[in-house]
């Protein structure tokens, strides 16, 4: 394909992503408060389960983005307009954060003062675990997030009009300066929000392995979205099975990094074998939640790493649709794992309750209507991007 056969024309959205996204939201949002008044704690558990879902698709996108820009990665930039989209969350956190700060006394244990004062351990990290230093971080964090969005952002749909090659430039600077940041804040966000619902128990590996989850979420989202759009003819007749296998090779390589990643954590601290790392597995592996414990390595490991093996099946887009969507299910499965054994009812064991049905659809209706917001009156590909057509040439 020459410069001169590419001709992008605006393709506005199909309206119904806007009128199902808003029904999932409003369906799930009515659910939600309802929630809260039937089972507070169990509503409150889940609704972290549901933030911390969102932080991995829309911090989980801008890392994609920046990833393209520092590596000058080709073959991704038609589509890097999707991540850049998705992570239009970002900014929405900090509405979606303030019902966790509100009922923080129901989540986490290092909150009650009494309890610290009795505890030599909680005792000792209170000078990090105190809502004032947690409040400060939350606010500093997601700050730094969309400022990084939105100077990212703005250059790259500036370029579609100047065409300024200066601005692929800057991208890359801010993103080289974004990554490491990156790294530290998802670390801390992780920690403060995953691992503190159990103080005592300790892992130096667990802020990998929440990013892990973090990119397969992403990009999990990514794939989904691009290859229904080429379906349904936004990227035709540019984007080619090459494309579509990188997806599917991403997608591979992180399911592998996710499984070595788990497996370390648990193998060390199974060499290890000291009482306060090991509890915390103790605790998912007795009564019911060793079937979810087991369901979790099928479902994140086993049945992707079998369905992506062969490269057909990377270039598939029936099986790409597919495993995105159970790796979305597979990272929800996963923090809900790492979330609700915490929870003072269910320590002992799972039990059903339709309050863990609805968080999950007032989120996919959150996805929705910020990629329609986001994407109305702008280009699917980034037309300004000096990479575009080498991108749009890619073979392997």
């Amino acid at each position: 394909m020459h410069q001169t056969d590419f001709n992008y024309t605006y393709k506005e959205l199909p309206s119904s992503l806007k009128k199902y996204g808003i029904l999932f939201f409003i369906v799930g949002l009515f659910l939600a408060i309802v929630a809260f008044f039937v089972d507070r704690e169990r509503a409150i558990f889940n609704y972290l389960v549901l933030y911390a879902m969102l932080v991995s698709i829309g911090l989980g996108s801008l890392f994609l983005v920046a990833l393209e820009y520092i590596t000058n990665a080709d073959w991704s930039v038609p589509f890097r307009r999707i991540p850049e989209f998705l992570s239009g969350i970002l900014p929405l956190l900090f509405i979606l954060v303030i019902p966790l700060l509100i009922f923080n006394h129901d989540l986490f244990h290092w909150t009650h003062k009494e309890v610290v004062e009795q505890d030599p351990i909680l005792k000792g990290k209170e000078p990090y675990l105190n809502m004032t230093f947690f409040v400060i971080r939350v606010i500093a964090f997601i700050s730094i997030w969309i400022l990084f969005y939105w100077l990212i952002g703005k250059n790259s749909f500036k370029q579609d009009e100047t065409k300024d090659q200066n601005l692929t430039r800057k991208n890359i600077v801010l993103s080289a300066v974004f990554v490491p940041i990156f790294a530290i804040t998802i670390t801390f966000t992780s920690i403060d929000w995953l691992m503190s619902l159990e103080p005592h128990w300790f892992s130096t590996i667990f802020g990998v392995y929440y990013f892990s989850g973090t990119v397969i979420a992403a990009l999990s989202v990514v794939t989904l979205i691009v290859v229904h759009l080429k379906e349904k003819g936004y990227y035709s007749p540019w984007i080619s099975e090459d494309h579509l296998y990188s997806f599917g090779a991403l997608l591979f390589g992180f399911v592998n990094f996710w499984a070595y990643i788990a497996f370390s954590q648990f193998l060390l601290i199974w060499y290890a074998n000291l009482p306060e790392e090991t509890f915390w597995y103790l605790t998912r592996w007795e009564g019911s939640w060793s079937i979810f414990s087991v369901l979790l390595i099928l479902v994140h490991f086993v049945v992707p790493y079998a369905v992506l093996l062969s490269q057909p099946s990377k270039m598939d887009p029936k099986k790409l649709k597919f495993i995105s969507i159970w790796l979305l299910f597979a990272h929800l499965l996963d923090l809900f794992w790492l979330v609700m054994p915490n929870m003072s009812k269910m320590k002992s064991g799972y039990y059903f309750s339709w309050i863990d049905l609805v968080f999950p659809v007032l989120g996919i209706g959150i996805v929705m209507i910020v990629f329609h917001y986001f994407s109305k009156n702008k280009n699917l590909i980034p037309v300004g991007d000096p990479k575009l057509q080498r991108g749009l040439n890619f073979h392997l």
